[in-house]
């Protein structure tokens, strides 16, 4: 059964850390709809004073963030003791758990561009004061699978034709592929019933099911887009699928595309959120935040 489209929205520009001027693609209001996600976020500029103050030591438990680099490098440190560059085509998954203090500071690359992604996913009351773990993905570790379709798949995670992606043991069993499908093609992926799966397009546009479900290009209410002319969905844009079905189906007409694939169970847990911490209630929240005041936060050593 292929799945159709429940929601597209586009992502919306907003500041971050010390000053980053970056698209939220979603966040706080749209987490009901896309549990174990919490947050996804696209930065790319070709203006360094775009991006240079960047990220500066903050906490995070409770959650991953998984940031995925096309262009540019973004140097980071933790209290773990890892140090480096995330370069062009690199992954940095890193396993907050029980808690972890760290920075990031985007530097582009030479001509000062800088592209990449960052995306936050729940962990499960039994997991979030787990150790916290850090893995550090190259590019030439993720492989590239190429379809008959002419479809080019990078898996970070998840699976295709019996090729797996490098980061598994994750508990809301995602899926995150980076896909390009050259013009006058389809591409067809089998998603896990239930999970919810979602596309974010990077470059050019496509119709994202097999309906080829009718969208206009004015946002209306909510950053929503209104059912009403037949067009492709285009650089920028989030497509939510609908949780029923096993298949998603995407197909290019005169213009090829690039998007982000992603999936995952849902964890169908309360949540309390502030910042960069994601607890199961305000007391985790409170006992948090007290702990980062008083120094006791990081739990975990090397």
């Amino acid at each position: 059964m292929e799945r159709i489209i429940e929601k597209v929205w586009r992502s919306e520009p907003t500041i971050e850390g010390a000053g980053v001027h970056l698209k939220r693609v979603f966040g706080f209001h749209e987490v009901p709809m896309l549990d174990p996600f919490l947050l996804l976020d696209d930065f790319r500029s070709e203006n360094p004073a775009d991006y240079k103050a960047g990220f500066p030591w903050h906490p995070h438990r409770g959650i991953e963030t998984i940031t995925y680099i096309l262009d540019g490098d973004v140097e980071h440190g933790d209290s773990l003791g890892h140090q480096g560059d995330i370069s062009s085509g690199d992954v940095q998954w890193m396993t907050a758990g029980s808690g972890i203090i760290h920075q990031e500071m985007p530097k582009g690359n030479s001509k000062g561009q800088m592209l990449g992604f960052q995306l936050w996913a729940n962990l499960p009351s039994h997991s979030k004061m787990m150790d916290p773990r850090y893995r550090g993905i190259k590019k030439k570790e993720i492989p590239v699978v190429t379809t008959k379709d002419g479809a080019m798949i990078r898996i970070i995670c998840g699976e295709v034709n019996g090729i797996k992606g490098p980061v598994q043991d994750v508990v809301a069993e995602p899926e995150y592929m980076d896909v390009e499908l050259p013009a006058g093609k389809s591409f067809t992926h089998t998603v896990k019933e239930n999970h919810n799966v979602f596309a974010y397009v990077i470059d050019g546009e496509a119709y994202f099911d097999h309906l080829r479900s009718p969208f206009s290009h004015d946002a209306i209410g909510d950053n929503y887009f209104d059912m009403k002319s037949l067009c492709p969905c285009r650089d920028g844009t989030f497509v939510l699928y609908q949780r029923k079905g096993t298949h998603i189906t995407v197909t290019t007409d005169k213009h090829s595309v690039r998007f982000l694939l992603i999936s995952g169970k849902p964890l169908n847990e309360p949540i309390a959120w502030y910042g960069p911490i994601v607890m199961n209630t305000k007391e985790e929240l409170r006992k948090a935040f007290q702990e980062y005041k008083e120094g006791t936060f990081v739990k975990y050593q090397k």
